[in-house]
């Protein structure tokens, strides 16, 4: 009964690529800023997998040897987003970053609003919670939802949910994914719900993400053709649009991620666990918030242990990033980076330095020489060194 549980941190950066200049990123390092941020950053679970040892991290201290395998992931992917960088991880080259904008055409955006029966606020770049706080007011007044978009491949529809009931929200956002097409195509339409809390806006846990399908087969469907199974936790199913997937589960918040993986890891089967832990990137790094990104480093690191004693015997854990969100960088945006890839069970070897691979796709051919199915496009699988 192999399995291996594949945990992404979400924008946990250690390091910015070698040509994060052509992105506006130079000299980004998520982590090192977090540090910077909360210099009595406390996570002793993580630096004993070795998360300290890893080529390029300077700011944790650097135990004399690890539980785990460890090393750096380069992006081979053109881009810095989420789908790019899960996409990546399950073994899957993105040529072509996917189109960005700052604002979305008139001619679309009246056919768009014909579409769905009311008109709109806001379209144009902007930070999540500032939009809404900026726009909030006009919103529940008129009922119109606020559309906006970032640095990323997106196209975001924030609504109230006491002036636009959630069903609405989500029927905004299909119509939109059905006509973002051709020269228009994001990699996602995202539903971005929040509701008043005095004189605060909160977004809440029901976002929902509508992405494109893969361009190709990926880990997670060599894995399910093979007669095992994907288990998806959080927003894992959104980005691969349900292709792949056996079993989903939404997650309200990392604590709540962290509960259904230890429950998933808890049942008898074979195959891969794939959570995505967004709270990292959703309400810390794109908030520029650094103190409060290592609160929750602090507390994800608190839950390791848990996890760990729940794996059976040939269980493996990843855990992993898919691009860098830093928080002492300017703007609201991902950064890109290299991110850290720490290897742990009872049949794997600790204390073995992977060094700096040349794409995240190493992991999904990794698991797949594991779980002995079909090896993805990309990658190379480390197995061998680490067994």
């Amino acid at each position: 009964m192999k399995r291996v549980i594949l945990i992404v941190l979400d924008s946990l950066g250690i390091g910015a690529l070698p040509d994060a200049e052509k992105y506006g990123d130079r000299g980004a390092n998520t982590l090192a800023s977090i540090k910077k941020a909360k210099p009595d950053l406390n996570i002793p679970n993580l630096t004993k997998l070795g998360l300290g040892l890893i080529d390029g991290v300077e700011v944790l201290e650097k135990e004399n040897e690890s539980l785990a395998s460890y090393g750096r992931l380069a992006e081979m992917s053109k881009g810095k987003d989420t789908i790019t960088g899960h996409w990546e991880i399950a073994g899957l080259y993105t040529p072509v970053p996917f189109k960005t904008f700052e604002r979305f055409p008139d001619e679309f955006m009246k056919a768009y609003e014909k579409a769905i029966g009311i008109g709109t606020l806001g379209n144009y770049a902007a930070s999540g919670t500032e939009i809404i706080k900026d726009l909030g007011p006009e919103h529940k007044a008129t009922g119109k939802p606020i559309v906006y978009t970032s640095a990323d491949s997106v196209f975001q529809i924030a609504a109230n949910t006491e002036v636009t009931p959630l069903e609405e929200l989500y029927r905004y956002c299909e119509i939109a994914r059905e006509m973002l097409v051709g020269d228009l195509q994001v990699g996602r339409v995202i539903a971005r719900p929040f509701i008043e809390a005095g004189d605060q806006y909160v977004r809440t846990s029901d976002r929902k993400d509508y992405a494109i399908s893969p361009g190709g087969r990926t880990l997670l469907d060599m894995v399910k053709d093979a007669g095992k199974t994907v288990y998806a936790v959080g927003k894992i199913s959104d980005i691969f649009n349900g292709q792949g997937v056996n079993v989903s589960v939404h997650t309200s918040s990392n604590s709540d991620g962290i509960d259904k993986t230890v429950q998933a890891m808890k049942a008898d089967f074979e195959g891969l666990l794939f959570t995505n832990l967004v709270d990292f990137d959703s309400l810390f790094g794109h908030r520029r918030d650094g103190k409060g990104y290592g609160s929750a480093l602090e507390e994800f690191d608190g839950r390791l242990p848990e996890i760990m004693e729940t794996m059976k015997p040939d269980d493996v854990l990843i855990i992993c990033a898919d691009h860098g969100n830093d928080p002492g960088h300017s703007g609201w945006d991902h950064t890109r980076e290299h991110v850290p890839a720490l290897i742990y069970g009872k049949n794997i070897r600790s204390g073995v330095n992977l060094g700096t691979r040349s794409t995240f796709a190493d992991l999904a051919a990794t698991i797949a020489d594991y779980l002995g199915v079909e090896t993805t496009s990309i990658g190379t699988s480390f197995l061998k060194d680490i067994q």
